[in-house]
């Protein structure tokens, strides 16, 4: 029996529910004369909400396909191109999930290897023509390839095996740093996929020299086949630079990144760099038998099932928020209004006037606030016009869309207005009632507020059934939460354009109940609080800081601290503390740090201040880093259990859905619930059992 049949025996009925990615093969002439090509579209009979994978079954129908074209004497060349949008997205993660020997996850990698390696040891050249998004092994499919094109509408280039848990297991951790250098491989494979997932467009990706050529959408394949057909015939030499850069530098130094970001909690991005360090001198076979044995491993480790359960969160739960209104109750929005022109305020505006296309004004005290928040917008539009991010037409655009008022009577004729000033009930019912005086009877009313209650903001209101809370995260740009929250008045109808127009905003929405600090913050002060009180009563600040490095956290405690501002930081403390005094305290520590004016106990270096821990020191019952990590994790627990009791989300995965996208909890965890759940912190289980047995 061949290895292929072994794997057939082995592999091929093991999901059933696979959706194959058929392999459709037909001849093209290529231009000039220069010969026929088989061209291989990849397609599962689906349109692009529902993309190409490869499970075992894609795998054999692609290595059927290419075992005939080996077989021809009368080609001069092969080709490969995805459906419309689509080119391939990688493994059928479904199927990954089902594996359940590590002899399988052996194959799966085996597999994949043998039949995406034939493109690039036919004895006619191999062409990809990347013409949509292409992620995981179908950017793998591509790497093979001799030769590759991309159209510039191309929304999406990425390795993100690293963010589930994995490493890229069919040719991208060898061939992509020989093709592009381990640097800008190690930003592909390993800092993107760490950075939130981040995507490259097509522009980009050829600018990092994964594609020989780019070509515009409209007639990227008649292009593409123009150009293949000028390299087939010897007139267009692709020229490839050398990669003469300190390899073992550029690992060690990313390396040293990854200690920083994950202080060793996930293996998968140090198998990651292993394999690119490996890959400067292993051969092929040595190369790929790595990343076998690597995938593998990882297929059947913890990780992974954790991974695909925050990812499958992030993909399916958070486009289909549990609780929103019907969409067609939705008001539309032509104009926003933003009141305050601080730099929360000044990011909402930008994000807003690209979101929505629609003009955006701001409103402060002084002009000078004014000047400065409009003069903000409109420097970070030179700073994407700079980056090739919007044209100089669209820049213009953006700047005529956002001005700056005096008087709030500019928002008349506003469909949204927003509130972004200082976090104090007062000052926020003052600045709605100005509101509601001069704006229509449908506009909604929107606070930023991070932990205040909207049923006690929209009292004095004579229409509070218009008041939402859409709270959002810092930077306003990156952060993919956004919390909608109902107060007690709230109508459906604000609920849905709130929801509405989070979506035209690109963000993930959660439904939250009107409840103190809402989710995110109120976690996060429940774990901030128990460190600090473990400081208080004697705790080295350093050993507390570093108490749950092995979470893989994205801040320590103080680092977290000094990002959102000790002031910010004792506010929530303080109105958690007013609501609930029995679990928050209010460190008096904090209050010191604060009327000190420091920015948190690190200095600009990033050096302790030893002023700022000075105003902590004094306690007598110091703990253990795991007498810590324990007291904050029974915390978190317990607080969890209490908000899903008082039914401030709809469900736990709402609770970890916030918490990824709003805290950077960290994927390779699965969910704050799951985790406790795995660890036993949490009784009883917030999850069920399936969900639960995720390994801790």
């Amino acid at each position: 029996m061949s290895k292929v049949e072994n794997w057939r025996a082995l592999l091929g009925g093991r999901n059933t529910d696979e959706v194959v990615t058929k392999a459709l093969v037909r001849d093209v002439q290529l231009p000039y004369g220069a010969g026929t090509m088989a061209l291989i579209t990849l397609d599962n009979g689906f349109d692009h909400t529902k993309p190409n994978t490869f499970g075992p079954n894609g795998l054999f129908a692609l290595n059927g396909a290419l075992s005939e074209i080996a077989e021809r004497t009368d080609l001069a060349a092969v080709g490969v191109t995805g459906k419309p949008f689509i080119f391939a997205v990688g493994a059928d993660l479904k199927g990954a999930a089902a594996l359940s020997t590590r002899e399988e996850a052996l194959a799966i990698g085996a597999l994949g290897h043998h039949v995406f390696r034939r493109l690039g040891e036919l004895a006619i050249p191999s062409f990809a023509f990347v013409n949509g998004a292409a992620m995981g092994g179908g950017l793998e499919v591509a790497l093979h390839c001799t030769y590759r094109t991309i159209s510039s509408g191309v929304p999406a280039v990425a390795l993100p095996e690293c963010f589930l848990g994995l490493v890229p297991g069919w040719g991208g951790t060898q061939l992509l740093p020989r093709l592009i250098g381990p640097a800008k491989a190690i930003k592909l494979v390993i800092e993107n996929p760490l950075s939130q997932n981040r995507m490259v467009k097509g522009k980009e990706a050829y600018e990092l020299g994964v594609a020989d050529a780019m070509f515009e959408p409209a007639d990227f394949l008649e292009e593409s086949l123009r150009w293949a057909a000028r390299v087939v015939k010897g007139e267009l030499a692709v020229e490839r630079p050398s990669h003469d850069e300190d390899w073992d530098k550029t690992v060690a130094d990313a390396r040293f990144l990854v200690d920083m970001k994950l202080r060793g909690a996930s293996p998968a991005p140090y198998r990651a760099l292993d394999l690119i360090a490996q890959a400067r001198t292993a051969s092929r076979d040595e190369g790929f038998a790595a990343e076998d044995e690597a995938l593998a491993d990882l297929l059947m480790g913890d990780e992974l099932r954790a991974g695909l359960y925050s990812f499958d969160l992030v993909q399916r739960r958070a486009k289909r928020p549990a609780g929103a209104p019907d969409r067609s109750l939705a008001r539309k929005v032509t104009k926003v209004g933003v009141v305050g022109a601080g730099l929360m305020a000044s990011q909402m505006a930008l994000l807003f006037a690209r979101r929505l296309e629609a003009p955006v004004v701001l409103t402060d005290l002084d002009q000078a606030r004014l000047d400065k928040g409009v003069g903000y917008v409109h420097a970070e539009v030179d700073k994407l016009l700079g980056k090739g991010r919007v044209s100089a037409d669209q820049a213009n655009r953006l700047k005529a869309l956002v001005t700056g008022s005096l008087t709030k009577d500019a928002f008349a004729d506003a469909d949204f207005v927003i509130e972004a000033v200082f976090e104090d009930m007062a000052v926020k019912k003052q600045v709605f009632a100005e509101v509601e005086a001069v704006v229509s009877a449908e506009c909604v009313l929107a606070t930023n507020t991070s932990s205040l209650s909207l049923t006690e903001m929209g009292a004095g209101l004579a229409h509070p059934e218009r008041l939402v809370g859409f709270h959002f995260f810092n930077p306003v740009a990156v952060m993919p939460l956004l919390e909608i929250i109902r107060g007690a008045a709230t109508d459906d109808a604000t609920l849905a354009t709130a929801f509405a127009v989070g979506k035209s905003l690109k963000k993930s929405s959660v439904l939250v109940k009107d409840a103190p600090a809402f989710v995110v913050n109120r976690l996060l002060t429940c774990f901030m609080g128990e460190v600090v009180t473990a400081v208080d009563e004697g705790t080295p600040l350093e050993v507390a800081e570093h108490a749950l490095d092995g979470l893989g956290l994205p801040m320590s405690p103080f680092a977290l601290l000094q990002l959102v501002g000790p002031a910010v930081g004792l506010h929530v403390a303080e109105t958690l503390h007013e609501a609930f005094p029995d679990r928050f305290g209010v460190s008096e520590n904090m209050a010191k740090l604060v009327a000190a004016g420091k920015p948190g106990v690190y200095r600009p270096d990033f050096t302790l201040d030893p002023e700022a821990v000075a105003l902590f020191s004094g306690g007598a019952s110091p703990s253990t880093a795991e007498q810590v990590r324990e007291r904050v994790l029974a915390a978190l627990a317990g607080e969890v259990r209490i908000m899903l009791d008082e039914g401030v989300v709809a469900a736990p995965q709402d609770i970890d859905l916030c918490m990824i996208l709003g805290a950077g909890w960290p994927f390779h965890l699965g969910g704050i619930t799951p985790y406790l759940d795995r660890t036993g912190i949490a009784r009883p289980r917030f999850l069920s059992p399936g969900v639960a047995s995720l390994p801790a």
